[in-house]
Formats: C-alpha cells, structure tokens, sequence
C-alpha cells in the first residue's frame, strides 16, 4: 500500500495521498471502510468503482453471495449505497461505475443470481456488469436532483493482467498476452473515468453509459424500469441494507 501511495504522491505532485484497502468478498469490510471514511474525510467529490475479477472460486461468500457477483457487483452497490447520503452533502458530487462490454452477454435471474455451480465464472462477470449499469440507471432515477450524478462506462480492452485469476496457467498466459497485444495503454484508459468523474460536458448527462469518452449504447435492459427497479430493491435485500442505513425510508 506504501508503494501504491508513494506511486500516487510522485506523479501528483504531492503528499496529500492517503490509500486505503478494502475487501469485497467482505460486506464487513466495505461498511468498515465507509465508517472510516465518514469519520476521517472532510467531504466525497468523487466516486469510481472500478471493480473487475475473473476466474474466482465458485462459492459462497461468509455473507451468502456467490463470490463473482459480490466482488463484481454486490460490494460496490453497497459501498455507493452507504456513501451516497455524504456524496449529497458534498454535493455537487460524481459516480462512476466501470461495467464491461461482456454485459451484453449477460441476464439477471432473481431466482438464481447466487446459485453456486449454475453458470460459468464467465457468466457471472458477464451478469455483475449487467447489473453494474442497471444499477446506474435505477440509481439515477432515484437520485436526481440531489447534486450527485452517476455514470457507467466500458473500459474496452486495456493492457492488463486481468486474468491472473485463472487456475489454468497455459489459458491465463494466452489471454494476458492477447491483453498486452490488442489492449490500450493503462494510461489511456484511466482517462476515460476520470473525464465522466470531472468533465463539465456530462454535467447533463448523469444515467447515460459511455466508452471512449462519448455516449455509448449499453443495453435495452436499461430501459426497463420494473426489472431495474426490483434489482435495487434486492439488490438491498441481499447486502442486509438496515433501516439506519436506508436513507430511502
């Protein structure tokens, strides 16, 4: 974590830096890292959940959720959740949640959204990014007006190693390195959140999807307010929102 911040401090400019980690195959551990951060920070201008995982283990997590869905989208739903009513006193204020373009192979089944052994660890990824813009479309639709906007996007491919996860090695080499070859430089990429987290241009635009820094079609589930309604409403249900925590009461 020093080395991340020391990274942070030369490139800034300076030493106001202070990085913090939290575990999302942990609810306890999100709540704990809000707590820290509503008694620690002054105010919140900015948001991004840029949360992605593949090839975790199939299983539930100590708090019932399959282990994709809750590193991938039930841990940043509850963290945006909970900072939201600090995000509105800081406001105006911005969200940004980093979806995929795996999304458009993706379904959301109430039934068996955390049935360990039903999809493929593909799958799921494929199901949380649905659900991360579904989340920004239903999320907007109760919040505006409040001075925080909420915004997804797609990062395209990046050079990364993001299939370091993958238990075989000959297919995790393959892709890593088909990563390297085709994917944009990291820098490129981290431009992309960082213009919907500042840009006045998308001032208007809060609930829209984006990639490469324009408006970008995401999918005709986000227009179709009773299932992305029911996804915040058990979306709640699942991540144990409390009536103290619910400023929706």
């Amino acid at each position: 974590m020093k080395t991340l911040e020391n990274t942070i401090i030369k490139a800034a400019g300076h030493d106001n830096v202070v990085a913090r980690t939290m575990d999302f195959e942990s609810l306890a551990s999100v709540r704990s890292f809000v707590h820290e951060t509503l008694m620690l920070e002054p105010r919140l201008d900015i948001l991004i959940n840029n949360i992605g995982a593949i090839g975790l283990e199939d299983r539930l997590t100590e708090d019932g959720l399959q282990t994709m869905m809750q590193v991938n989208y039930f841990g940043s739903f509850l963290l945006t959740f909970l900072l939201f009513p600090f995000m509105k006193a800081s406001a105006p204020s911005r969200v940004v949640n980093v979806s995929s373009l795996a999304l458009i192979l993706g379904f959301i089944d109430f039934d068996h959204m955390n049935d360990v052994g039903r999809f493929t660890n593909f799958q799921y990824y494929c199901n949380a990014k649905l659900a991360d813009v579904l989340f920004t479309v239903e999320m907007d639709r109760r919040v505006r007006g409040s001075g925080v906007n909420v915004y997804s996007m797609d990062p395209g491919f990046v050079k990364s190693e993001f299939f370091r996860n993958l238990k075989n090695e000959d297919l995790k080499k393959l892709l890593n390195a088909g990563l390297q070859l085709i994917g944009s430089p990291l820098d490129r990429v981290a431009t992309m959140p960082v213009f919907l987290a500042v840009d006045p241009r998308v001032e208007n635009e809060s609930g829209k999807h984006f990639r490469e820094c324009k408006e970008f079609y995401s999918t005709w589930f986000a227009n179709d307010t009773a299932l992305t309604s029911s996804l915040w409403e058990e979306s709640k249900s699942l991540v144990g929102i409390t009536p103290e925590e619910d400023w929706e009461i």
